[in-house]
């Protein structure tokens, strides 16, 4: 029997022809994520939804004061994220997210998204369905994951040591009830404030600016001599005169 079917079935493997295409689609993409599941290689050019997950992950990794686009597009500013991610990590480093950085990526976050180190329940001591607020509850909680992304990157960079959060987001009634600025971007979920912590308030506010945060206050700020401010806005605001920022 197997004689009589040896030929023909080199025959049909010999007619198999793997096209460009067939190549670019078969990924070693295989591990499956309770949170996200990356299913292709991604690389610049590319667009979607699997690139903005991706995005939301290296969101901390943009450069010096820079901010990365959660667009789903990956362009050149991604493919830098992708870059120095893959460097922080000691992955070949290449700026193409196969399956060795999204393995690590899997390795590092939870199956509600967050990453492993940080919480929704610490950015949010104010509610707890993220209502009343400048932006909807569902826009809060996203821009709050992005802010967790950004503050996984700054830990890994300054150690691995914990980072102190002492508060996230704030509803309009909340943000009145601690003084806070009206266009405070507590408001908008996207705003952390973090404690002294081991490495001081000072390494805390010069680290932010390589991690995606448009707006980093500190110590000689009005306000902000007990704790550093990150969060992310339109235009850039530093200001920690202590530290000097």
């Amino acid at each position: 029997m197997k004689l009589r079917f040896a030929l023909p079935v080199l025959a049909l493997l010999s007619a198999v022809v793997v096209t460009p295409a067939a190549t670019a689609q078969a990924d070693p993409v295989q591990a499956a994520d309770a949170c996200y599941t990356w299913g292709r290689t991604l690389s610049q050019g590319a667009s979607g939804e699997d690139v903005r997950q991706l995005q939301i992950r290296v969101a901390g990794y943009p450069g010096y004061g820079a901010v990365l686009a959660i667009d789903g597009q990956f362009g050149a500013g991604t493919k830098a994220a992708v870059t120095r991610f893959q460097q922080a990590y000691g992955l070949g480093a290449d700026g193409i997210a196969g399956s060795a950085t999204f393995s690590k990526i899997y390795a590092l976050q939870d199956n509600d998204c967050t990453p492993v180190n940080f919480t929704y329940d610490e950015l949010n001591n104010c509610n707890s369905d993220w209502s009343g607020g400048n932006v909807s509850a569902a826009t809060a909680r996203a821009n709050a994951l992005v802010s967790m992304w950004k503050l996984q990157a700054m830990r890994h960079a300054m150690g691995d040591r914990p980072i102190d959060v002492n508060g996230g987001f704030r509803s309009v009634s909340c943000n009145n009830a601690v003084g806070g600025a009206a266009g405070s971007r507590h408001l908008y979920g996207d705003a952390v404030d973090l404690g002294a912590g081991p490495q001081g308030f000072c390494a805390l506010a010069q680290q932010a600016r390589n991690h995606g945060f448009n707006e980093i206050l500190g110590p000689g700020y009005t306000g902000h001599n007990d704790h550093v401010h990150v969060a992310h806005k339109s235009s850039r605001f530093w200001s920690a005169p202590n530290c000097g920022i």
